[in-house]
């Protein structure tokens, strides 16, 4: 028996590329799409909660960053508690604390008590248990489809995005924004528990049958460490670029005389195409590796920030929001593959927490750095031209691992 041979019995003999794999990532890709609402909730209710509270629009806006914070760092603790313990373990803690969390907060009396429920148990404990972990575990179930399996389960935050807004939008118009989160904590609870039965095998990493399925052996061209550096750097300034159209391109809209709505209808654009350009970046690692696309998918985010420089027609912002979703949206996936194909397969959890960490703060610094750029000039021509520097440093960072020629890993 070849060595291709016994390597392929190791991976049929732990299920990797297996029926029973696409069915674990179908039940990924749901708990992502149902785990992702504590993402977008409180951007629906933000004006009710404002009005409920009596507050100024920026202090009603806390809870919204306290969740993104808590999104990030909860992604590392999860990430940690998952290469210890399995998947099972935080996705289901995620699933009674997105309940408990939107439970709190649909009781909560005051601005400070639903910020904590927003922060602590929808971002920190919620949420980042159905991305993070749920990446790091499904690429362990895949090697020649991994790039693909990654962006199908990335994809479920952005489904989340699609279908739990106007959801909760209804409920708001119908019933409040408390009754709304009363729903959605118990739907959260009733989806997530029996959809994580379809997790319960362990994973190939936990037993020496399925040996093939991380990416350890072998001679890096540089420390873990150092790449695991260069990734957090690449991750925070790609999203700092990418926050810009995404987090103003409805101000932008008004701004311009189109009005919010059409805004709206863009940001909407960005995030479906963005789906589809997370399963075709997939597609297109599995052939030419991570790093590769990662410096495609950087170079492609570049040239369509540069494009809303010239061209701020409503139909042409409709075109270059399309382009924009099609470019950006198979970025953040890229950096798993990375991690997968050169980082230990133990340590996946805790080291794609610590990049999609790094993504969520330069989301966060480059929403708010756009808007005090904007403040101060009086445009967003600027803030446009400080995301493209900002791509630039990402895309130096890809340009210099490809040049290192690192070589891809195919075994534990």
């Amino acid at each position: 028996m070849t060595a291709t041979d016994t390597v392929a019995a190791r991976e049929a003999a732990a299920g990797i590329e297996s029926g029973y794999a696409w069915l674990r990532l179908l039940a990924a890709l749901a708990l992502a799409s149902v785990g992702g609402v504590g993402i977008w909730s409180m951007v629906v209710v933000l004006p009710a909660v404002q009005a409920e509270f009596g507050v100024a629009r920026a202090a009603a806006s806390v809870p919204y960053t306290a969740t993104m914070l808590g999104f990030a760092a909860g992604g590392v603790l999860m990430g940690r508690l998952a290469d210890r313990f399995g998947v099972v373990v935080p996705v289901l803690l995620g699933g009674v604390a997105l309940c408990l969390g939107y439970v709190g907060a649909a009781f909560s009396t005051s601005l400070w008590q639903f910020t904590l429920a927003q922060g602590l148990l929808i971002g920190m404990l919620g949420s980042s248990s159905t991305f993070g972990p749920l990446v790091a575990d499904v690429s362990h179930w895949f090697t020649r489809r991994r790039g693909l399996a990654v962006g199908i389960c990335a994809s479920g935050n952005y489904v989340a995005g699609t279908i739990w807004p106007p959801i909760i939008q209804h409920l708001v118009d119908t019933a409040g924004w408390r009754h709304a989160y009363l729903v959605v904590g118990i739907t959260c609870v009733v989806l997530v528990v029996p959809l994580t039965a379809a997790l319960r095998r362990p994973s190939p990493r936990f037993h020496g049958a399925a040996a093939t399925a991380g990416g350890t052996a072998g001679r890096l061209p540089i420390s873990p460490a150092a790449l695991q550096a260069l990734l957090v750097v690449a991750g925070l300034a790609c999203c700092m670029a990418m926050a810009m159209p995404q987090v103003h391109i409805v101000a932008y809209c008004g701004d311009l005389g189109y009005g919010v709505a059409r805004g709206a209808e863009m940001l909407a654009l960005m995030l479906g195409f963005g789906v589809v350009s997370r399963l075709a970046s997939g597609w297109i690692s599995d052939r030419i590796g991570g790093v590769r696309t990662l410096l495609l998918g950087s170079a492609l985010q570049c040239l369509t920030l540069l494009l809303y420089l010239p061209f701020d027609g409503l139909a042409s912002l409709y075109l270059v929001s399309a382009l924009f979703g099609l470019s950006q949206g198979g970025i953040v996936p890229s950096y798993a593959i990375i991690v997968r194909e050169y980082m230990p397969a133990r340590e996946a959890g805790t080291r794609v927490g610590l990049v999609l960490m790094s993504t969520i703060v330069g989301m966060a610094i480059g929403g708010w750095m756009s808007g005090a750029i904007f403040d101060l000039t009086g445009s967003y021509r600027a803030a446009f031209l400080n995301g493209v520097v900002w791509n630039l440093v990402n895309m130096a960072i890809a340009f210099w691992l490809l040049g290192r020629r690192p070589r891809r890993l195919a075994h534990a």
